[in-house]
């Protein structure tokens, strides 16, 4: 079983910036492929950004290219989401995910492990 921890979230003023971390524990194959979601009340879960651990490609939303950069620490497996620019529209709560192998299209349907969640708090 893996288990996987978000932190980082909190409330921030358009334009600030929030750093958030997903650390994976437990039983974690060679490679694998960890992404970002995140849901605003009453939307469904979307995509945020994608890093595959093996050689470090990323994918990203369009929603937030350009200001959310994605990033891991394999020697601690551990990702991070550096948010900056943030907007009102960027609040949700943000789930960390995990899937074997190479990263496939970012859906929820893809992924097999889920973090709780970290709440993001964008005011204009």
């Amino acid at each position: 079983q893996v288990q996987l921890v978000e932190s980082g979230g909190g409330s921030v003023q358009a334009g600030g910036s929030l750093r958030l971390s997903c650390a994976a524990s437990g039983v974690i194959l060679s490679s694998y492929c960890m992404g970002w979601f995140r849901q605003a009340p009453g939307k469904e879960r979307e995509g945020v950004a994608s890093i595959y651990n093996g050689d470090g490609s990323t994918y990203y939303a369009d929603s937030v290219k350009g200001r959310f950069t994605i990033s891991q620490d394999n020697a601690k497996n551990t990702m991070y989401l550096q948010m900056n620019s943030l907007k009102p529209e960027d609040t949700a709560m943000y789930y960390c995910a995990m899937r074997w192998w190479w990263c496939r299209e970012l859906v929820t349907g893809n992924f097999n492990f889920w973090g709780q969640g970290t709440q993001v708090t964008v005011s204009s």
